[in-house]
């Protein structure tokens, strides 16, 4: 190829990639506003304020056993979990944004181990079960973390309600990021995230916001896509949330071996377990979940129908119901 011939056909890939470039300006321009935490609002509630203040809520009579309500992700918040206050008639309902996550504060990768979240969750029991033993609620990630602290502290729960763990030891976690590598590398979620990436210049808040922004941006995405079945056929994933924790998933991701280990200090755990699961998901639903409850002595499956992942949010009175009873025995 001639030298003047190379220097066109350069010139017109570069001309291509700036039409490109700006086509992406004019798609992602406006602003983008991403929640407050509670180091920039001092309004929000705060459950713990050392080492890491934890935004959070609890319902119900000081008295009352104390259920802790552990939200997914990690990086994700409580929102979507809120109609479990309906318990607190019976019990003191705890919900709470793990560190890094939601609304709560943001700390560096190295304060994000599954040792700190498991710590947190322990200062919470200390601080608000009267010395009692507690119930957990836990969903996706949040039933993980639960799994791990009964393996730290067995003598700490009474039961607990495991709501579609995606993995509870290395084999899970194998079969697992399968499906969630060729996922979260598919043509959509890629595309979602260079949008992202660009409307990143946009965003309004804090040092976090944008990758905030960006990483809550590709999850969003990820949860949406037709070969996950975190919702039902043809219904749009719609759990709610305020703001996700970046960092707090690339953390964890980036080397799950402690979580790992962590939770395999918790399987076999004697306590009452109710596993749930969507009746719409056959990625993290009733199959997996008959898998782990075989790994505890006493643990059983409900299925909650017309519900994919977000089963609380999907179907709140059909989980009721059942949390309810496994509460009560």
């Amino acid at each position: 190829m001639k030298i003047a011939t190379l220097f066109k056909v350069l010139g017109c890939f570069a001309a291509i990639l700036g039409v490109l470039f700006g086509m992406m300006l004019l798609l992602t321009r406006g602003t983008v506003t991403v929640a407050d935490t509670v180091a920039g609002n001092p309004s929000l509630p705060v459950l713990s304020e050392a080492p890491v203040r934890l935004h959070g809520q609890i319902f119900g009579d000081d008295t009352a056993p104390l259920v802790i309500v552990l939200h997914g992700g990690p990086g994700g918040d409580h929102r979507s979990l809120l109609a479990l206050n309906a318990l607190s008639d019976r019990y003191r309902v705890l919900f709470y944004d793990q560190r890094g996550a939601g609304l709560s504060e943001r700390v560096a990768a190295q304060d994000l181990s599954v040792a700190h979240h498991l710590s947190d969750l322990d200062s919470l029991v200390r601080q608000y079960a009267n010395a009692e033993q507690v119930s957990l609620i836990g969903h996706s990630w949040g039933a993980m973390l639960a799994v791990a602290y009964m393996g730290a502290h067995p003598n700490t729960v009474a039961n607990a309600v495991l709501i579609e763990p995606g993995f509870l030891e290395k084999s899970g976690y194998d079969d697992f990021e399968t499906l969630r590598s060729t996922v979260a590398n598919s043509p959509r979620v890629l595309w979602a995230g260079l949008k992202a990436g660009f409307a990143a210049r946009n965003v309004l808040g804090d040092r976090h916001a944008q990758h905030d922004h960006l990483i809550g941006s590709v999850v969003s995405a990820f949860a949406n896509h037709p070969d996950t079945p975190y919702h039902c056929p043809d219904v749009a994933y719609s759990a709610p949330s305020w703001r996700f924790g970046g960092l707090a998933s690339d953390t964890f991701w980036a080397n799950p071996d402690p979580a790992l280990e962590a939770m395999r200090q918790g399987v076999g755990h004697p306590a009452p377990i109710l596993f749930l699961s969507g009746g719409c998901n056959d990625w993290t639903g009733t199959e997996l979940q008959d898998n782990h409850a075989r790994l505890f002595p006493n643990a059983r499956v409900a299925t909650i129908q017309n519900a994919g992942h977000e089963v609380i949010w999907d179907q709140p009175e059909a989980a009721l119901q059942k949390i309810r009873h496994h509460l009560a025995q």
